[in-house]
């Protein structure tokens, strides 16, 4: 796992990468890359749990459209809302030292955000989630991910 091949890869992709050492520097970084009162939303992730990014949206000075908990129309308001906010936090199940993301979805959600919709992404990924190629990236997500995702979200 190279991390500086893979930002420089991201950055010739259009990719504005960031490097922080540790997961206590990332709620700072992010703090810096939005403005109080923008709507912000998130696809699922354990990362962003786990790095307090989620905590920051949830207790920050934003509108944080949170889709947990609903269900039918409820939910597919959340998605619309999530699809035209200011900004969406995600993770990334993979990325590669060539600078290409990957990504699996259950509902679309994540992904159609990723692409389309809010006016910026920032996405929160560990050095764990740095591998060689597309293929290596296909194989962590079917060992580490869709495993994980199975029996957290069942």
């Amino acid at each position: 796992m190279d991390i500086q091949k893979t930002m420089q890869n991201l950055e010739k992709n259009g990719i504005t990468p960031y490097f922080v050492e540790n997961k206590d520097e990332v709620v700072p970084l992010v703090k810096t890359l939005i403005n109080n009162g923008e709507s912000v939303s998130c696809g699922g992730s354990v990362t962003l749990d786990e790095t307090g990014v989620k905590a920051l949206m949830q207790n920050g000075d934003y509108d944080f459209i949170d889709r947990t908990g609903l269900q039918g129309e409820k939910i597919r308001q959340s998605y619309i809302k999530t699809f035209g906010c200011d900004t969406f936090f995600t993770s990334s199940n993979a990325v590669t030292e060539n600078g290409e993301l990957i990504n699996v979805d259950g509902n679309a959600n994540r992904v159609s955000s990723i692409c389309f919709g809010p006016k910026k992404v920032v996405m929160v990924v560990g050095a764990n989630k740095i591998v060689k190629d597309v293929d290596d990236g296909i194989l962590r997500v079917k060992k580490i991910p869709a495993p994980m995702n199975t029996a957290r979200l069942s």
